[in-house]
């Protein structure tokens, strides 16, 4: 009992290694397509947000930030009505694709630094400022990130066809056996 207690915890202490190598064999080449698919979904950025109901209001701030009378973090922390007040208006990192589509448009044609007017999303007036936009590269750990994504989206489709040949099997008509049939057996 004592060796396949030792054999299996063998086998547990290098499963990680193996299946990282595994990845890294069968699907690094496929890794920085996976990557370059993926790229948006991949880039991080900090940003401060003030979220108001008020557009006057939400002009009034902006102007106050722009002309330097005010500080965002203050203001976020005074005046903002989401979530971003606790923490003084910052946001992040968070993936780019976190924010609001109309939002995350404006932050990838923006630069660090820049403040945003006023716009309206639902029933909200944001004011923005970029702080930092950090473009994923595809490096070492990037590459490993995609193969075992790979792997795992692999593993998947293996399920799912696997499931499907036996709901197949499941569903065909079975032939009858010999006594079901009326055949005489010795």
């Amino acid at each position: 009992m004592c060796v396949n207690t030792n054999a299996h915890l063998r086998l547990n202490r290098w499963r990680p290694l193996r299946l990282a190598l595994h990845c890294e064999r069968q699907f690094r080449a496929k890794a920085e397509a996976r990557f370059l698919d993926r790229k948006t979904q991949l880039d991080r950025v900090v940003y401060s947000l003030l979220r108001l109901s008020d557009p006057g209001l939400a002009r009034e701030l902006y102007l106050r930030i722009d002309e330097g009378e005010a500080h965002f973090a203050d203001l976020a922390a005074s005046y903002a009505e989401g979530p971003e007040k606790t923490t003084r208006g910052i946001v992040g990192p968070v993936p780019l694709t976190q924010a609001h589509p109309v939002l995350a448009d404006r932050l990838r044609t923006a630069t660090p630094g820049d403040l945003l007017e006023p716009f309206r999303i639902e029933s909200w007036w944001l004011v923005v400022r970029l702080e930092s936009l950090t473009p994923a590269s595809f490096d070492e750990d990037t590459a490993r990130q995609m193969s075992q994504e790979l792997f795992q989206q692999w593993l998947v489709e293996q399920e799912e066809r696997r499931l499907e040949q036996l709901a197949a099997r499941l569903r065909a008509p079975t032939a009858p056996t010999a006594v079901e049939a009326g055949i005489p057996t010795p």
